[in-house]
């Protein structure tokens, strides 16, 4: 099977340079994307997985060296190559010791930038054992286990930094997946209550006749069944963290009995007439519009204020793609460290006598990466660990993680369209550019078989004949 093309960004501030070296790479099938500036270059990093970043060296603002940094930061497999002018050898020197693959003195022939892009693939193809993300781990951008580095996260880690020391009401929002529990348990452990404990009840997880003695505990035969007296999580978590989750379920009357809670700190088990005082920090989240439900009537308007104290929402995981690879290294790293353990332990649970061999870290090829950074992912954050772990769990016996080992649907996913220049663009040389790049994708498909590429096209073969003629005669009168 043929390889698939490449992703290129090319960086360069000169136009018709740029505009030269663009359309000679694409001559040679790389799918090249321009950036006339490293600003507009670390832009289309945050947003697409590229393969290969060509960059000149020496640009007004961010230079070459900085979007070399960004780019192995971000993907430390990406290739990167800088051009550079006379006197500029010992610069590139200097970046390519930091991470960059190879360098080309200006003036260069196309096929000199096209052999140092050849020989740096090879030596990728033979490395195996590249610990994919691994810088970018930095527990500086994880608050505990909340992973990110878009801007949605750092204002949400600035929030919670300032939330955490605090004895404040937290209500947490997002939708289902976004990791509310977990953001929840490191405002706890970041707060100086961590030395008790964190205590969570799902509201919508327990039948609503049990939900009350299950929050406030119950006395020896206050109903059916209730054969002993029990602490409620409101005693658990004295001292501590108490984590409401799917608060927007509970009844009126429970509603009710969790203002007072909120309002005098005390209680009463179900089935006693003592009050209880307690010192808790409540944080409750949900996936529910709390102000449309007390709209409807179906929430208390004063219970929803006692919550609201510090509001704090999470953004869905489509709109910070720029995470998913810092999220999928975490996984990748979380699920090969299990499979170890098991390993190790052996049959049984029990040690092995003989510790097994630690296998290499899995990587993620860049065509995986870009459907995974493509997808929606309408169960967010869940939804993509599930991903991984089905991906680790196929890729068996291999040190990459490829498009084959991700879900069918992830699989399926569409690479998004390229967004509108705010200089515009030339419709019809773009439109030429698709159609360029689809037929030679199906060419790539199927080992260069004309009668089956205009099949996946729906074209007749003699109309893809043509349509190759056509593209071959305007590229040689460029």
């Amino acid at each position: 099977m043929a390889d698939l093309p490449k992703h290129l960004l090319l960086v360069e501030d000169e136009a018709p340079l740029r505009q030269a070296i663009a359309e000679q790479l694409g001559d040679r099938s790389y799918l090249v994307e321009q950036a006339d500036s490293g600003e507009a270059a670390l832009a289309k990093l945050a947003d697409f997985a590229f393969d290969i970043i060509v960059t000149d060296l020496r640009m007004p603002g961010i230079d070459g060296s900085a979007v070399v940094e960004a780019a192995i930061k971000r993907y430390p497999d990406i290739i990167a190559i800088v051009v550079t002018g006379y006197g500029g050898v010992k610069e590139a020197v200097e970046v390519m010791r930091r991470g960059a693959w190879d360098f080309v003195s200006k003036p260069f022939q196309i096929d000199e930038l096209v052999h140092a892009l050849e020989a740096a693939l090879e030596k990728q193809r033979l490395k195996s054992d590249n610990a994919y993300l691994h810088a970018q781990l930095d527990a500086r951008h994880r608050f505990e286990s909340v992973i990110g580095k878009s801007r949605a996260m750092e204002r949400l880690f600035q929030l919670l930094e300032t939330v955490a020391p605090t004895a404040s009401t937290i209500l947490i929002t997002g939708e289902t997946g976004t990791g509310k529990e977990i953001v929840a348990r490191a405002i706890h452990h970041n707060s100086p209550r961590r030395g008790h404990r964190f205590v969570a009840l799902s509201c919508s997880a327990i039948p609503e006749t049990l939900l009350e003695a299950e929050l406030f505990g119950h006395v020896r035969g206050a109903f059916t069944g209730a054969i002993g007296s029990r602490q409620g999580r409101l005693e658990q978590a004295h001292k501590g963290t108490l984590f409401l989750d799917e608060v927007g379920t509970m009844s009126a009357a429970l509603q009710m009995k969790l203002l007072r809670v909120l309002q005098e700190r005390e209680f009463e088990r179900v089935g006693d007439s003592h009050t209880t005082k307690v010192d808790v920090r409540v944080i409750a989240a949900t996936n529910s519009d709390l102000g449309r439900l007390v709209a409807e009537g179906q929430f208390r308007e004063d219970l929803f204020y006692r919550l609201n104290v510090i509001p704090v929402q999470l953004p869905p995981l489509r709109e910070r793609k720029e995470d998913i690879p810092l999220l999928v290294q975490h996984f990748l790293e979380k699920f090969q460290a299990e499979a170890q353990a098991q390993t190790e332990a052996g049959p049984g649970g029990k040690s092995g006598v003989v510790p097994a061999a630690r296998p290499v870290a899995l990587t993620v090829s860049q065509e995986a990466m870009r459907r995974l950074m493509a997808s929606a992912w309408p169960g967010n954050v869940r939804q993509l660990e599930n991903a991984v772990e089905r991906a680790v769990a196929f890729s068996a016996g291999r040190t990459q993680i490829d498009v084959v080992d991700l879900p069918t649907d992830i699989q399926q996913v569409q690479e998004p369209a390229v967004s509108l220049p705010e200089a515009g663009l030339d419709l019809d040389a773009f439109v030429a550019g698709i159609e360029r790049d689809l037929i030679q994708r199906s060419l790539d498909r199927t080992g260069g078989n004309k009668g089956q590429a205009a099949k996946l096209l729906g074209l007749k073969r003699t109309t893809l004949v043509e349509k190759l003629k056509r593209s071959a005669a305007s590229s040689s009168s460029r």
